[in-house]
């Protein structure tokens, strides 16, 4: 990995959550999930189902946001998601869910962030950031 390229650092710890995540039993529904509102680093469902669209089970989409800082001298990683951020992730998640035909008012739905700090085995997981 070149630690001067921030796109292929970024890929790489995205590359370790969604591994760490799928250890812990999500399912991985999509990568870097992009549109005019922001970007969803991981979009994973975590309950029984494999179908988020099934009326039978209520599996919950989770939207994931994956922080890495080499250091905490400036608060780490989960200090790195603004106000301003959760927000853009939040328009973004709406857009997912309406391209998707996912209906918010029967979907359980939440945002998690892994933090990754120092070495790539110190992860961090927090259900129900914000």
């Amino acid at each position: 990995m070149n630690k001067k390229q921030p796109r292929q650092r970024g890929e790489y710890f995205e590359g370790i959550a969604a591994d760490f995540l799928q250890r812990q039993g999500l399912i991985i529904l999509a990568r870097n999930f992009a549109c005019r509102q922001g970007e969803i680093d991981l979009i994973c469902q975590h309950g029984a189902s494999c179908d988020i669209k099934s009326s039978t089970t209520l599996p919950t989409l989770v939207f994931v946001e994956v922080k890495y800082r080499q250091y905490t001298h400036y608060g780490g990683a989960i200090s790195a998601i603004p106000v301003a951020k959760q927000r853009k992730l939040r328009y973004t998640a709406q857009y997912y869910m309406v391209r998707h035909g996912i209906n918010e008012n029967y979907t359980p739905c939440r945002f998690d962030v892994i933090a990754i700090e120092g070495s790539s085995d110190n992860i961090q997981w927090i259900t129900n950031a914000f």
